[in-house]
């Protein structure tokens, strides 16, 4: 799922081509897409486009007449800049919206279709969509502390639900949990001072590190590589590769369709932490350190 600095660039990006350009025709091609009915899709055709940003995870594209499109790319969704009047690229195309001077693909590369495209009109509708998280980036140490410590859950839990803190998915909470040295099952109750700290300073510097760098590729073009995976990244994706901090190889909590990536020296104290379902599976032979994993992997 494109996450806070992903949707970051891509907001600049639309901003560079579509900010005052009028927006001709939209085609939906996925009826699945189009999730409001009022006011109608075509009351935003031969609007100019006056803003773009960010409602969470969500794009805002603002027109004239006080309309807003909420694209919500949910986890497979991206999106692609074409010349004008690009065709819809088959099974993966959702939508196409034709600007003055250039087309913008909507795409999903995934057989269940998730993504989500409404259009409001004013601000007080547009606010519905929010959440409610606060923004990670605009929040000082009291506020983030206050949010994320409103419930007592899981950091990794805390840090993706988005009604505590906006923008934040599987990928960066990893990296985030990483750069702080705190494990990811650790409940908001138990967070000292110091920790607290290291959490909201690990999340400013994640965060503004990789939007920077993201920005950085894409410079004056539009991002066509989004992905949560990247060879970069500390833990995120990086299953038994070496912890670029102290070399252990990094470990996997896998449930549905999320997982955890963590390093066991770095932020659990060298302990592995369970995976329900092998866990139980396994019992009394379930391995408690990273030492023991590794010696059954080079027993087989």
């Amino acid at each position: 799922m494109p996450e806070l600095p992903d949707l970051e660039c891509y907001v600049a990006a639309l901003e560079r081509h579509a900010g005052g350009q009028r927006l001709e025709r939209i085609r939906v091609v996925s009826p699945s897409l189009l999730r409001s009915v009022e006011p109608p899709l075509a009351a935003a055709e031969g609007r100019r486009v006056t803003g773009v940003r960010r409602l969470a995870k969500r794009i805002v594209i603002g027109l004239e007449e006080d309309l807003f499109l909420v694209l919500h790319l949910m986890i497979a969704g991206r999106l692609r800049w074409r010349p004008r009047s690009a065709r819809s690229p088959g099974k993966r195309g959702l939508a196409t919206l034709d600007f003055e001077n250039g087309t913008l693909l909507v795409t999903e590369a995934s057989t269940r279709k998730r993504a989500r495209l409404h259009l409001v009109r004013g601000e007080a509708a547009l606010a519905e969509h929010d959440p409610g998280g606060i923004e990670p980036l605009a929040a000082d140490a009291e506020a983030f502390r206050a949010s994320l410590g409103r419930e007592n859950h899981t950091l990794k839990r805390a840090l993706t639900d988005p009604r505590l803190v906006a923008g934040i998915g599987n990928a960066y909470s990893d990296e985030i949990l990483h750069r702080a040295r705190l494990s990811p099952v650790k409940l908001t109750s138990r967070l000292d001072e110091a920790e607290w700290q290291r959490l909201h300073e690990a999340t400013l510097a994640t965060l503004r590190e990789w939007t920077a760098r993201l920005r950085a590729e894409v410079g004056a073009g539009f991002p066509e590589k989004v992905t949560a995976f990247r060879p970069e990244m500390g833990v995120h994706g990086r299953h038994r590769e070496p912890c670029p901090d102290c070399g252990a190889p990094v470990q996997r909590i896998v449930r549905a369709e999320n997982e955890c990536n963590y390093c066991a020296p770095c932020q659990t104290g060298g302990k592995l932490l369970a995976d329900r379902a092998l866990s139980r599976l396994l019992g009394k032979d379930w391995p408690r350190t990273v030492e023991e994993l590794e010696e059954r992997r080079g027993g087989r």
